[in-house]
């Protein structure tokens, strides 16, 4: 049996639907509001790429690594982006939270909180974690930002530790968050997003 089993999470009109090859024309869509894929610090695919990066979302599932979602606005169905839950370690309740990004047009929104919302409680409070991480660019300030405000620690740097799609080679900047953590980065969270509405 995965750690992560096939769900479906819903919340304040957004839902994280497993990704599936039926997301390919959504997460083209969602990427090109913005270019996104032109951002060398970033993993959205190019749209010629869309397939083949659900394709290896799916083979990872697969195996047991990282379970992908489309991010879905629940009443329309449009795609506004993908997560995923990544580096899962079963053996020690530990996912790690990535290969997010959201089309342009909802960022700086509501979507980010709710999603992190989402998948920060399903690990903590349905998976029993005991941690949750998160990496990100060295480079992408927005990220660290975006992680630091879900109220998670900053680890430290990983340096010369992965190539961007430019062919540099970045440091990583690791950010977790422990299961006693949770509570007060939950309340937070709720007061942070109670202001977009």
């Amino acid at each position: 049996m995965a750690f992560v089993d096939t769900v479906t999470l819903r919340d304040h009109g957004i839902a994280l639907v497993p990704l599936a090859l039926d997301h390919e024309a959504g997460l083209r869509t969602a990427a090109a509001d913005g270019e996104l894929w032109r951002l060398r610090i970033t993993s959205v695919p190019e749209p010629e790429q869309t397939r083949a990066y659900i394709e290896t979302a799916l083979q990872m599932r697969a195996e047991g690594s990282r379970f992908a979602f489309a991010v879905t606005d629940e009443a329309s169905g449009q795609v506004l982006g993908s997560t995923s839950y990544h580096d899962i370690v079963p053996a020690v309740k530990r996912v790690e939270i990535g290969y997010t990004w959201y089309a342009r047009s909802v960022q700086r929104s509501h979507v980010n909180t709710t999603c992190k919302l989402l998948m920060m409680g399903h690990a903590f409070e349905t998976l029993g974690c005991h941690l949750v991480g998160w990496r990100t660019d060295n480079y992408n300030f927005a990220s660290q930002k975006a992680i630091e405000r879900l109220g998670a620690n900053k680890d430290g740097v990983i340096r010369g530790h992965a190539l961007r799609r430019d062919g540099t080679i970045r440091d990583t900047v690791m950010y977790s968050m422990r299961s006693g953590e949770w509570p007060e980065a939950k309340a937070q969270l709720l007061y942070l997003r109670g202001r977009h509405d």
